[in-house]
């Protein structure tokens, strides 16, 4: 099993060994993020006992008794529990119960937890009361709630008054950072150029079920190829199943949102124009349930005038892997069944190189904390990080601005095969359009991949030059 990075949610899961009662937890993400393996990882390194049971995916002829069913004969086969149907999740959790070894570490992880109560309304009235009055009384246990449907977690457990206070820990599982992606290339990244596996990871994003299918004796375009436009294929299939997993309701709606996003970053207002609909209500909800999935992002930044936050923010697609699916995969779909992709080159696709280019810079703003140490902020705290987009005569596009009380941080974010002179015009135009503003500083960075002319890094307009090669952790 491959494993990498999630240090921080270890440290946190370790942490509840130190109390002296059980722990109930709740972990989500995205389908394909690594949630059970993190629990799982986390019980081996704990050398705890460990039991997971996982829910079944709803579907036409099912029943509250065929997720009952599947939760006894999981238990049955681990514990050696009776196999029968339990009445109720009352009595299922109880069974559960009668199994827990006190004063001895157990992780129970109950996975795709969603599917379990999804006929059950009292699912959640449930584990509440097999909480309070079994679980909570062994020392040594800590129970995992997860599922991808965030919405529907957040809903039953983070929001529910009666969670208030029990739960320890909330756990929200992302992408992995991009030094921890490039250790799926294992002893060959070092001889492979960074632009290769920027050009896979744009595709991908830092999702480790994806990156797990790299193959690293083959170049970019052969693994995007065996990936994503291949019949069957893990990217070509993919994307209807974890769409479906993280949307529960509007699933309609949420499509044309993310479509048109794919189209680049949009107001609320602008997509209530190009849908035909209104601000609030359905189109609120619609992005509330595609921002807590994960699959987009609100860019809440400030207005770098006047400090405040921004009235009219932007909406982007976060997740890598759903705007390529959605730019060139599903629109291809039956020439990709059909076998017409096995051998046409995938860099004369329309747009190609500024679709790469958009995503390369959306893995730099998603992975914009691995980023800081490069900026010497110091101890700094940041009050805002988001691309900033001003309309009008005087308008200004800025990749990435990272604001601190004292300063403001431009980033600009260049993926180009030669990067000359006429990047310091591009952001010194920038600057201007920005403007100085009493008490706080400009500041000047570039992210970039590609051959920097040596010109850029002798006129010190830059107050720092990063590599790509320094955020994927690669010697130069």
């Amino acid at each position: 099993m491959k494993f990498f990075g999630r240090e921080r949610q270890l440290e946190d899961l370790k942490a509840l060994w130190g109390k002296r009662v059980s722990s109930l937890c709740t972990c989500r993400g995205r389908r394909r993020i690594g949630k059970s393996t993190l629990i799982e990882q986390f019980a081996k390194i704990s050398n705890a006992r460990f039991i997971k049971i996982e829910g079944v995916r709803p579907k036409d002829g099912y029943t509250n008794a065929d997720e009952l069913s599947a939760f006894a004969i999981q238990l049955a086969a681990q514990t050696g529990a009776e196999e029968t149907v339990p009445q109720n999740w009352l009595n299922a959790f109880i069974r559960l119960d009668k199994e827990i070894r006190d004063n001895e570490k157990t992780v129970v992880l109950i996975d795709e937890v969603s599917w379990f109560g999804y006929y059950d309304p009292m699912f959640s009235d449930m584990v509440k009361i097999v909480w309070d009055n079994y679980w909570k009384k062994h020392d040594r246990l800590i129970v995992v709630l997860c599922g991808s449907i965030s919405g529907w977690i957040k809903e039953n457990f983070i929001d529910n008054g009666a969670f208030y206070g029990r739960r320890s820990l909330d756990m929200i599982v992302g992408e992995l950072p991009l030094s921890q992606c490039v250790k799926f290339w294992g002893a060959a990244a070092g001889r492979i150029e960074p632009r290769e596996m920027l050009d896979v990871l744009s595709v991908t994003g830092g999702v480790p079920r994806y990156l797990e299918e790299i193959a690293p004796s083959l170049s970019a375009v052969e693994n995007i190829r065996k990936m994503a436009f291949r019949a069957k294929s893990i990217l070509r299939t993919d994307f209807d199943e974890m769409f479906t997993d993280v949307v529960t309701r509007q699933s309609r709606l949420s499509g044309c949102v993310i479509r048109h996003l794919a189209e680049g970053a949009k107001t609320v207002t602008e997509l209530a124009e190009a849908l035909g609909m209104e601000k609030g209500g359905k189109l609120s909800s619609a992005l509330g349930q595609l921002c807590e999935a994960g699959l987009v992002a609100l860019d809440a930044g400030r207005n770098p005038e006047t400090g405040a936050k921004i009235r009219e923010r932007r909406y982007r697609i976060k997740d890598n892997y759903a705007r390529f699916y959605l730019k060139y995969i599903e629109p291809a779909k039956d020439a990709i069944d059909d076998g017409s992709y096995a051998f046409a080159s995938l860099s004369a696709l329309e747009g190609w190189e500024t679709v790469m280019g958009y995503s390369f810079e959306n893995l730099i703003v998603n992975n914009y904390a691995e980023l800081i140490p490069s900026l010497h902020l110091g101890n700094a705290l940041i009050e805002s990080a988001a691309p900033y987009r001003r309309m009008g005569d005087s308008g200004v596009q800025i990749d990435l601005l990272i604001q601190t009380r004292r300063a403001l941080y431009i980033v600009e974010i260049k993926r180009q095969r030669e990067i000359g002179r006429e990047v310091e015009r591009e952001v010194e135009q920038k600057v201007d359009r920005i403007g100085k503003h009493e008490g706080k500083s400009i500041r000047t960075s570039l992210v970039y991949e590609g051959h920097l002319a040596p010109i850029v890094e002798a006129d010190d307009f830059f107050d720092s030059i990063v590599p790509v090669q320094d955020l994927m952790g690669l010697s130069r």
